[in-house]
C-alpha cells in the first residue's frame, strides 16, 4: 500500500485540525495586542495565559482518564464545539462593546478546561491512525505545521488586528473550526481501543494507573521533569518578550509579530530536519542538547542586544531545535506506553510538563513590572551599558536572568538524564 493510502486519515485530520489551530493562535495573538493595549502591563498579558493552562494543569489527570474511558472522536468534537462557543462569546461581547479584561480571562480558563480533555484525546486519536513505522515522519510534520503557525499567527494577527479589529480576527478562527470540525466528523474514523473492561473503572482509579506508570518507568518521568524544567524558563520569556519589544523606540506590535515570527521559521528548518534525518541512537541525549542548546543562546543574545535583526537571530537559535526534541520525545512515548494507557498517561504528562507554565507567566510577568523596571529606572552606568534605558530596559535584564537559569536548569538535570538511553528497537 502506497504511503498516501496508509497516512490517508493523518493527513485529513493533522491539515484541517493545523487550520483550526492557527484561526485560534489568530485570534489568542489579536487579544494579547488588545489586552497590551488597555493595559500596558506584561502580568496582565501573562494572565490571560494562565488563566488559559491553569485548568490544564489542575484537571488533566482526571482528563486523561475520561478520554480513556470514552469514544476519542466524540470527545475532540464536543470539545471543540465548546471552546468555539467561548470564542463566539467573546466575538458578542466585543460588538456590543462590552467586552471586559476579567471576560476574556474567564472565557480562556472555559476554553483551556476544553483543551485539557481534548488534547489527550487527540493524541491517542493520531496514535491509531498512524502507522508505527511513521511515527518520526508525522511528529516531524506535526512540528511542521505548529512551526508554521508560529510563523504566520503573529504577522496574520497584527495585520488583521490593525486594519479590521479584533472581531475580524475571531472571524477567522470560527470559519477554520467549522472546516475541522465538519472534516473529523465526516471523513475521520478513529479505530477503537481493547479496554478489557476497563469503562466501568472509576476515573480517580484510572488516574491513579497513568501516574503508577510513570513512577515504574523513571526514563520517560525524567524526561518530562527536564521538560518542565524547560517549561517554567520558556512561560517567563514569553511574558517578558511583549514587554521587551513593544516599548522599545525599534519595537512595536508590527516588530512583536516579525521577531515572533521567526522562532516559527527556525522551527520549519528543524521540523525538515526531524523528518529526514535518520533515527538517532540515543533519543533521550539528543532531547537534552536540543533544549540546552535554545536556553543558552535565545535569553542573552535578546538581553544584550540593541538592533531587531539580533532579536530575530536569536528567537531563530532558540527555536530551531525544539522540533527536533518535540520528536524525540514524542517517539519514546508513543513507542514505550501501551495504547489503551496513553489518554491517562499522556494527561499526566500534560500536568507534570505544563503546571510550570502559568508559575513562569506570573513570575515572568511580576519580575518584568515590580523587579527589573525599577531596578533598571535607578541603574547605573554599567547597567544602563548591558541592558538599555527606559521602559523595556528591565525586560532586558529578565532576559539575562532567564539565560543563567535556564543553563544552570539543564546542567542540574543533565545529572539525572545521562543515565538513561533510549534507542528505536
Amino acid at each position: 500500500m502506497k504511503t498516501k493510502n496508509k497516512l490517508r486519515d493523518f493527513y485529513i485530520l493533522w491539515s484541517t485540525q493545523s487550520l483550526s489551530q492557527l484561526g485560534s493562535a489568530i485570534t489568542a495573538f489579536a487579544l494579547t495586542l488588545w489586552l497590551y493595549e488597555k493595559t500596558g502591563s506584561a502580568l496582565s498579558t501573562a494572565a490571560l495565559r494562565i488563566c488559559t493552562y491553569a485548568p490544564y494543569v489542575l484537571m488533566s489527570i482526571f482528563a486523561g482518564a475520561l478520554s480513556d474511558k470514552f469514544d476519542k472522536k466524540k470527545t475532540m468534537l464536543v470539545c471543540d464545539l465548546l471552546a468555539a462557543l467561548s470564542t463566539i462569546a467573546v466575538f458578542v461581547l466585543y460588538k456590543t462593546d462590552m467586552l471586559c479584561v476579567w471576560h476574556l480571562y474567564l472565557i480562556n480558563a472555559v476554553s483551556g478546561l476544553m483543551n485539557t480533555v481534548q488534547q489527550p484525546a487527540s493524541e491517542v486519536a493520531y496514535t491509531m491512525i498512524i502507522p508505527k513505522e511513521y511515527y518520526q515522519k508525522t511528529s516531524g510534520l506535526q512540528s511542521l505545521s505548529r512551526s508554521l503557525i508560529t510563523i504566520g499567527n503573529p504577522i496574520i494577527a497584527a495585520a488583521v488586528y490593525g486594519l479590521a479589529g479584533l472581531d475580524a480576527a475571531i472571524a477567522i478562527d470560527l470559519i477554520t473550526f467549522a472546516i475541522a470540525f465538519s472534516a473529523l466528523l465526516v471523513f475521520i474514523k478513529v479505530p477503537d481501543i481493547p479496554t478489557d473492561g476497563e469503562e466501568k473503572e472509576g476515573i480517580l482509579r484510572l488516574a491513579k494507573e497513568g501516574l503508577k506508570y510513570l513512577k515504574e518507568n523513571p526514563m520517560i518521568l525524567y524526561v518530562i521533569l527536564f521538560m518542565s524544567g524547560v517549561n517554567f524558563i520558556a512561560s517567563a520569556f514569553d511574558a517578558t518578550l511583549p514587554a521587551y519589544v513593544i516599548p522599545n523606540p525599534r519595537g512595536g506590535n508590527n516588530m512583536l509579530g516579525l521577531v515572533t515570527s521567526f522562532s516559527g521559521i527556525a522551527m520549519v528548518v528543524g521540523s525538515l530536519l526531524v523528518t529526514v534525518l535518520p533515527k538517532p541512537k540515543d533519543r533521550v541525549k539528543i532531547i537534552f542538547l536540543s533544549m540546552f542548546f535554545s536556553l543558552s543562546t535565545e535569553n542573552f543574545l535578546l538581553a544584550f542586544s540593541r538592533l531587531p535583526v539580533l532579536w530575530c537571530i536569536s528567537q531563530f537559535l532558540g527555536w530551531v531545535f525544539v522540533p527536533v526534541m518535540a520528536a524525540n520525545q514524542n517517539v519514546i512515548m508513543r513507542n514505550t506506553i501501551p495504547a489503551k494507557l496513553q489518554g491517562r498517561v499522556y494527561a499526566c504528562r500534560n500536568t507534570l510538563q505544563f503546571f510550570t507554565i502559568p508559575i513562569g507567566l506570573m513570575l515572568g510577568g511580576l519580575m518584568v513590572d515590580d523587579v527589573c523596571e525599577p531596578v533598571m529606572s535607578k541603574a547605573g552606568p554599567a547597567m544602563i551599558f548591558l541592558f538599555g534605558t527606559g521602559k523595556g530596559s528591565g525586560a532586558a535584564l529578565m532576559m539575562f536572568i532567564l539565560g543563567v537559569a535556564g543553563t544552570l536548569m539543564c546542567i542540574v538535570f543533565w545529572y539525572k538524564l545521562r543515565k538513561y538511553k533510549y534507542t528505536d528497537e
